[in-house]
């Protein structure tokens, strides 16, 4: 039998992280599931949902907290607790708008009120506007409820500000 472990890592950024936990979970075993990563400000975060035989779980989790001594921050957020299937459309969303305080708070607000589950999300600030200004960009993986279509939230997310692009169009 076997564990699924969830857990976020946090380190300074270096080569050679990923490796070290790929290796930790090899010794034990494991199998590396799936793992979302990224280089953010310098710094190396990650999350990483691995299955792990029973009998090395103890183990693992001693190993991955000794990281610490290297200046790897890791911590086990959730373990066996079973995967929910995921229920909804899903919907990609691509945002484009000038970049402004508050413009993450104000999309999501709107995905929120909608009951719109985020499954993944990426956002940008970057230089490329006409006039020389910032442009905020974000992508995002959505699962939408039943009753909701891309259309409706699009609208919705264009009434929170008029220099707001957002595109959603199912997944294929």
């Amino acid at each position: 039998m076997t564990q699924s472990l969830v857990f976020t890592v946090l380190a300074s950024d270096r080569p050679g992280l990923v490796e070290r936990l790929a290796k930790l979970i090899a010794d034990v075993d494991g199998n590396w599931v799936e793992s979302s990563m990224a280089r953010l400000g310098g710094e190396f975060a990650g999350i990483v949902s691995a299955d792990i035989p029973d009998d090395a779980v103890d183990q693992l989790k001693g190993q991955l907290a000794g990281l610490s001594d290297q200046g790897i921050t890791v911590s086990i957020r959730s373990e066996g607790a079973a995967a929910e299937e995921a229920t909804g459309t899903r919907a990609h969303l691509e945002i484009t708008s000038q970049d402004h305080p508050g413009i993450l708070r104000d999309v999501t607000q709107v995905l929120a009120r909608h009951q719109v589950s985020i499954e993944q999300l990426e956002t940008s600030v970057e230089q490329g506007s006409m006039q020389g200004g910032a442009m905020f960009r974000a992508f995002a993986e959505l699962r939408l409820p039943d009753g909701v279509t891309p259309e409706m939230l699009s609208e919705a997310l264009h009434e929170t500000a008029g220099d707001l692009i957002a595109d959603i169009h199912p997944a294929e």
